[in-house]
C-alpha cells in the first residue's frame, strides 16, 4: 500500500535559509545546530542551515558556521532552489517585506520574528502566502519564547475573545520594576538598562511604547479576527512617570505597568498602549524585570495567561525554530498553507475620548483651606466622581493631592484637568494614569 504522505518521504534534509544573523538570527542558528539531533529525531528529517545572508560575512561572530554558508547576497537564499524555508530575521519593514514577498513568489515557506513588519504589512504577506499554498509563521514576533500566537490561532480558536492584555516589552518592564522596588527615577534606571544591554542606545521604540504597539496590534488582530491598523492604536510611553507615582500607587494598593490592551466593547474595539495602575492581586501585577506575560479572557475558556522571557537570542530563537519545525511537519505531509490569515471581520476602533475607566490623578496645589473643595467642585462640574483622596504637604506652601476616581469618561476627566491646570490655586498637574481592573 502506498504512503499518502510520500511527497517528501525520501527527503533526508530540509534546507533552511536565514536572512540576518543578529540577536535573533544567531539564537535561531545556534538552536538549529546545537539541538540538531533531537530536532531530527522529533521530526524524522534533519534541518540543515544551508545559507545565511548578512551584511558583512567577514565580521567576527560568536557562532561557527561551515565554509560557504555565510553570504552577503540575499539572492543566494531567495533564489536557491534547494532552500525550502526562509527565515527573515532582519527586522524593520524594508527591505524585510520585499525580501519576504520575493521568497513567497519563489515558492518558499517563511518564518519571521519581525513584529514591526507583521503589524504594518502582515495581512498582505499572509494572504500572499495563502494564495501560494505556503506556510507563513511568526510566533517569535510577540513574547519571545512564550508560545502565544499558535495557541490563540489553534488551541483557543473555538473561543469568543473579550480581552487580551499584556506586558509585552521587557525593557520597559525592567525599568518600571526598578523604579518600583528601588525608588529610582526614570532617567537613572534607563541609563543602567542601557549599560546592562537591556535597552538600546536609542530606546525610543521601547520607552515611547511603539514596540508594544506593534505587538498588541498583532495579538488583537488574531483574537478579534480583524486587521488592526497601528495608526488607530493609542500609544503612550513611560517617560512621564516619576518615583512619586510609584510611591503613591503602592500606598493605594497598586503597581504601575506598561500594558497593551485589546478589548471588545460590543460596539467596537478598544486597542491601546499606556502605563496603567493594576491592583496588586491582578495576574499581571507580579510580572517583573524582563519577563513578559499575555493575559486573555474568553468564552468558554475563561482566563488564561502566558508567561516567560519576552526577548533575547535563546527565547526568540526557540520560537523561530518551533515555527520551522511546524513547517517541516506540514511539508512532509503535503499540508502547507493550512493555517492562513484569520482576519475575516471588519471591526471599528473606538476613540480614547470615549473610554470609561477609573483614574489616578496627582497634582500640586496651594496648601490652604477650601482648595480641596475647589478641586472636587471642578471634577463634579464634569461628572467625575472621586472615590478616594490623599493630601500631603510636600513643598513649602504647597500640598500634593492624589485622587482615585470612580469610573468616568476619559473626555470628561481630560476636560476637568484642563480647567484645573488653569486655576491659580493649582501649581501643576503632576500626572494622571488609567486604572485597569
Amino acid at each position: 500500500m502506498s504512503n499518502p504522505y510520500n511527497a517528501m518521504d525520501n527527503k533526508k534534509e530540509i534546507n533552511i535559509g536565514v536572512l540576518g544573523l543578529g540577536v535573533v538570527g544567531s539564537g535561531t542558528v545556534r538552536t538549529l545546530i546545537e539541538n540538531a539531533d533531537i530536532i531530527a529525531n522529533r521530526l524524522g528529517v534533519r534541518l540543515n542551515v544551508s545559507k545565511v545572508a548578512v551584511r558583512d560575512p567577514s565580521k567576527k561572530r560568536d557562532i561557527s558556521l561551515p565554509a560557504g554558508v555565510l553570504t552577503s547576497r540575499p539572492e543566494d537564499v531567495l533564489d536557491n532552489p534547494s532552500i525550502d524555508i526562509v527565515c527573515e530575521l532582519i527586522g524593520g519593514v524594508e527591505p524585510a517585506r520585499s525580501l519576504v514577498e520575493r521568497a513567497i513568489h519563489a515558492g518558499k515557506n517563511v518564518v519571521t520574528a519581525n513584529k514591526e513588519m507583521m503589524a504594518k504589512a502582515g495581512g498582505d504577506l499572509m494572504r500572499l502566502a495563502e494564495e501560494k499554498n505556503l506556510d507563513f509563521l511568526f510566533e517569535g514576533s510577540v513574547g519571545g519564547g512564550i508560545p502565544v500566537i499558535q495557541p490563540l490561532k489553534q488551541a483557543l480558536a473555538a473561543n469568543r475573545f473579550e480581552e487580551v492584555m499584556g506586558i509585552v516589552n521587557g525593557t520597559t518592564n525592567y525599568i518600571l520594576t526598578k523604579m518600583a522596588t528601588e525608588g529610582a527615577e526614570f532617567a537613572d534606571v534607563l541609563r543602567e538598562a542601557q549599560e546592562r544591554g537591556y535597552a538600546e542606545p536609542n530606546p525610543t521604540n521601547d520607552v515611547e511604547g511603539y514596540d508594544a504597539q506593534y505587538k498588541i496590534a498583532i495579538l488583537a488582530s488574531i483574537v478579534f479576527n480583524s486587521r488592526i491598523d497601528i495608526n488607530d492604536i493609542f500609544v503612550q510611553g513611560i517617560t512621564r512617570l516619576s518615583r512619586r507615582d510609584f510611591e503613591m500607587a503602592d500606598i493605594l494598593g497598586y503597581v504601575i505597568k506598561l500594558v497593551g490592551i485589546g478589548q471588545d466593547s460590543g460596539n467596537g474595539l478598544r486597542v491601546r498602549v499606556h502605563p496603567a495602575l493594576l491592583r496588586k492581586d491582578h495576574p499581571l501585577a507580579s510580572v517583573n524585570d524582563v519577563y513578559n506575560a499575555i493575559y486573555v479572557r474568553a468564552n468558554p475558556v475563561g482566563t488564561v495567561m502566558f508567561y516567560g522571557r519576552g526577548a533575547g537570542p535563546g527565547p526568540t530563537g526557540s520560537a523561530v525554530v518551533g515555527d520551522i519545525m511546524e513547517i517541516a511537519r506540514n511539508m512532509r505531509r503535503g499540508a502547507t498553507g493550512r493555517l492562513g490569515c484569520t482576519c475575516f471581520a471588519q471591526r471599528n476602533i473606538l476613540p480614547m475620548a470615549s473610554l470609561q475607566t477609573r483614574y489616578f490623578v496627582r497634582l500640586t496645589a496651594e496648601d490652604r483651606p477650601r482648595v480641596l473643595a475647589s478641586v472636587a467642585s471642578v471634577f463634579g462640574d464634569f461628572d467625575v466622581s472621586i472615590e478616594s483622596v490623599e493630601q500631603r504637604a510636600r513643598e513649602e506652601g504647597k500640598a500634593e493631592i492624589v485622587l482615585l476616581t470612580h469610573r468616568t469618561v476619559e473626555h470628561n476627566l481630560a476636560s476637568a484637568l484642563d480647567v484645573l491646570s488653569r486655576l491659580p490655586i493649582v501649581a501643576r498637574i503632576d500626572n494622571w494614569l488609567r486604572v485597569e481592573e
